[in-house]
């Protein structure tokens, strides 16, 4: 579906691209001290420069399509992926970041490796170190590559190229100080141009009142019932949380922001930032897809919905908005994951490993390294990808990679709800649990896919099923063993307490979150 580019279009595209590398450059200047400086920004972010950053990390090219695709299908069901996420934020904000910045750590293996040692770290180092480079930067490149050659028609090796370099180069020059600056203003220009084609579609449609009336009443609930073969509600509350943990509150990308905070106040209420934000997904990137369906039910495929609007409701001469939008959370993902990337292998693989000896300079100069080879690996793979024809290898990584998150949450859950936890019990989770729970994945996608066996669970339930058959062996193993000591500094008597305003920001968000699900479930 290509648009046709008019000068606006050109200009407008040029004017952002000019100020998002002067705000880099900005932000670059003095981050080229140390590896702090580079990694976690000087350890000076604030709250909404954290929920920015970690917003900006969030959103990818995909779920500009795939939101609006479900939207466009079945309602607003997909927000419970954005509003249900609340609850593991606050335990992000409540429970994980206080322990991670009391530990001083850097990275997640750095800080699972002070309770159970340099083999765990290690572990977890190389498990992070392939999730970055497959689910964010790979798959985040491709689909943002697929974008571009969809809008503009040009070859996908010249869209990823394009988008990694523009990319790369915040991280290389000003690692996560530059990222969360840029990020800032690219998730205000997000929400402004995504607000406004909301705006025009419901005024097409005919106004608000006609846009909840026209769609089928189920559209509008959060809530399906245990029936509903795509979305069951009992699906989403057992199995979205194993993945939610393993994302919000242990993914390197997503937790270095808040381990850049200035203090731990700033970084709670920049969490709380992020899930304020997340409410916005509904009128920004689903009820689009609702809009589209009302004006445009006849769509052969529902992933084009998101497209569809654009074309049909920009007047010429502003569809240069899109590729603004669409560099901008490219720009946010693949930024934040190249700095994850670096600092993961810089601290503990380069200097815990290869070099320990290693100066500020020489730790810096390693991370921009990292950067440069993560960008060749990601063009690569994101070529290789498009170049396998007659199946969908989006939607099946991204379903293989969900099977991660069971042996993550259960090692960090245990880290750090239960001191009896042992490093045997810890190291056979992340080891031979992520075995299991990929070999599980490998069975439901190919060798018995779903669709020929349908016998199987929903793949959220099968997720939450694995997370509690690891649970109870990591649990079974550490009370057969020896305990693991907990890290000094690190116990809840001597742990921050969150300040008043940080409850109280909190408690006005889970007060409006359970408001806007009780609202949701009344059609």
């Amino acid at each position: 579906m290509l648009i046709r580019l008019h000068y606006l279009d050109y200009g407008i595209v040029g004017l952002y691209l000019l100020v998002l590398l002067y705000i880099g450059y900005r932000a670059s200047i003095g981050a080229r001290k140390s590896g702090e400086d580079m990694f976690l920004a000087g350890k000076s972010l604030n709250w909404y420069s954290i929920g920015f950053n970690m917003w900006g990390t969030n959103v990818g090219p995909s779920m500009l399509l795939a939101f609006a695709s479900i939207g466009y299908s079945t309602g607003i069901v997909a927000g419970n992926f954005e509003w249900y996420a609340f609850v593991f934020l606050f335990l992000l904000a409540m429970v994980f970041a206080p322990r991670y910045i009391a530990s001083k750590v850097t990275t997640m293996p750095e800080f699972m490796g002070q309770r159970f040692g340099d083999g765990t770290r290690n572990i977890l180092a190389w498990y992070a170190l392939i999730k970055i480079l497959i689910s964010w930067l790979s798959l985040g490149l491709f689909a943002g590559g697929f974008l571009v050659r969809q809008i503009l028609g040009i070859p996908m090796w010249q869209s990823v190229i394009a988008l990694v370099l523009f990319a790369g180069l915040f991280t290389f020059a000003g690692g996560l100080k530059a990222i969360a600056r840029v990020n800032v203003f690219q998730m205000i220009l997000l929400i402004a141009v995504s607000l406004m084609l909301t705006v025009m579609g419901i005024h097409k449609v005919g106004g608000i009142t006609a846009l909840f009336e026209k769609a089928p009443p189920e559209y509008w609930n959060l809530v399906h019932p245990a029936t509903d073969a795509s979305y069951p509600w009992h699906a989403i509350l057992l199995g979205y949380p194993v993945s939610a943990i393993a994302f919000f509150c242990t993914d390197q990308a997503m937790v270095q922001s808040v381990l850049g905070a200035r203090n731990l106040e700033q970084g709670q209420l920049g969490v709380s930032f992020i899930g304020w934000l997340k409410i916005l997904s509904l009128p920004l990137f689903i009820i689009p897809g609702i809009i589209c369906y009302e004006l445009y039910p006849g769509l052969k495929d529902p992933s084009e919905a998101y497209m569809t609007l654009v074309t049909q409701l920009f007047p010429p001469g502003l569809n240069g908005l899109v590729i603004v939008v669409l560099i901008a959370v490219l720009v946010g993902t693949i930024g934040s994951s190249l700095n994850a990337l670096s600092t993961v292998f810089t601290s503990d693989i380069y200097v815990k490993k290869i070099h320990p000896a290693a100066d500020n300079r020489q730790v810096v100069r390693m991370g921009r390294m990292t950067v440069l080879a993560g960008c060749l690996f990601a063009v690569g793979m994101a070529i290789a990808i498009d170049s396998i024809k007659g199946l969908n290898l989006f939607d099946v990584f991204q379903a293989v990679l969900g099977f991660i998150a069971p042996s993550l949450s259960v090692v960090f859950l245990l880290a750090v709800f239960w001191r009896g936890t042992t490093t045997k019990a810890v190291n056979f989770t992340l080891s031979w649990g992520s075995a299991i729970s990929l070999g599980t994945g490998i069975c439901y996608l190919w060798i018995f896919p779903k669709d020929q066996y349908p016998q199987w669970p929903h793949y959220l339930l099968l997720s939450f099923y694995i997370f509690v058959v690891l649970l109870l062996l990591a649990v079974l193993i550490s009370r057969l063993g020896q305990p693991a000591p907990a890290p000094v500094g690190n116990t809840a008597a001597m742990l921050k307490k969150p300040t008043r305003l940080v409850w109280t920001v909190w408690i006005a968000l889970i007060v409006v979150m359970i408001s806007l699900y009780i609202f949701f479930n009344g059609f």
